[in-house]
């Protein structure tokens, strides 16, 4: 894989796990604020690397399909 095809990977996953992180801890940050840390960071880890892997990336990669058309590729 080459660095600019790193690069683009790095920014779908960004672009999912930012808005997840940020709505989960608006949600229920102040439910959690009386956990350790460590224990807050196993709650939000739990909950979000399946969400981002399942279906944060997936519906990024669909809208990146439709706003950026791909060029370049032969029909098949």
């Amino acid at each position: 894989m080459n660095t600019k095809a790193k690069l683009f990977l790095a920014l779908r996953i960004w672009l999912a796990i930012y808005p997840s992180i940020t709505l989960f801890l608006f949600l229920f940050g102040e439910s959690l604020s009386p956990l350790p840390l460590y224990l807050r960071t196993l709650v939000l880890t739990l909950c979000l690397v399946p969400w981002v892997v399942f279906a944060g990336v997936p519906f990024v990669d669909q809208v990146m399909k439709r706003l950026i058309p791909v060029t370049g590729r032969q029909p098949s």
